[in-house]
């Protein structure tokens, strides 16, 4: 069990995704000045968790956060002034948050965790599954009228990536960031990509005007 300090926020951060944050409030000021001190000595590393309901954890402590989070390690920083300042993070490892840590001295949360491996799962289903995706996000991004974007070739990458490359709300983005293998996180993106395509077609359906009468005469 590790002891990483805690960022709770209302989004869900996955590995490899970056994260860009304007940190203002004096608990997070302190846990930037804390990485950046123990730079040389460890990798300024702290976990992002997502909060269950609302914007403050409170007296619930762990439960409120959701269980599976991503640590992020910090790449920039930058005084935007005003006591304020824009961080920049990417995501690295998944970890289960076990614990929040009672005897923390420091005005931010630390949780105790356990840091999760990244089975494969089956490799003939893993490459059918990717390969499948890849083409459900393409005609997703035509749906949308948005620009193609090329998608990672490595299946594990490309399972976290999905939520960069369609909308999903954050107990999706969760549920992905939570499932057990790669092979079981592509069969749910592939899943969720689906079900947008038939949002989106059912809400073009209904927007369309009515087909004009054929004459049969």
């Amino acid at each position: 069990m590790a002891v990483l300090p805690l960022f709770p926020l209302g989004t869900v951060l996955v590995p490899g995704a970056q994260l860009p944050l304007q940190v203002f409030e004096p608990r997070y000021l302190q846990l930037l000045s804390d990485l950046v001190e123990q730079q040389d000595a460890r990798p300024p590393v702290f976990g992002v968790v997502a909060i269950r309901e609302g914007f403050e954890v409170g007296d619930d402590g762990v439960r409120a956060l959701y269980p599976v989070g991503c640590a992020a390690r910090l790449t920039h920083a930058a005084e935007l002034g005003e006591g304020r300042f824009l961080i920049v993070s990417t995501g690295t490892s998944r970890f289960h948050l076990d614990a929040v840590d009672e005897t923390a001295d420091t005005p931010y949360l630390r949780g105790l965790v356990t840091w999760l491996d990244e089975p494969l799962g089956d490799p003939g289903a893993v490459a059918d599954l990717a390969a499948r995706l890849r083409t459900e996000l393409g005609r997703y991004r035509d749906d949308v009228g948005a620009e193609p974007l090329e998608p990672p070739d490595d299946p594990a990458a490309l399972a976290y990536w999905t939520p960069q490359a369609m909308t999903l709300d954050l107990g999706d983005r969760q549920l992905l960031l939570a499932s057990s293998d790669t092979e079981s996180r592509l069969r749910l993106a592939l899943q969720l990509v689906r079900r947008e395509r038939a949002v989106l077609d059912s809400l073009g359906a209904v927007g369309r005007p009515p087909e004009p009468p054929v004459n049969l005469n």
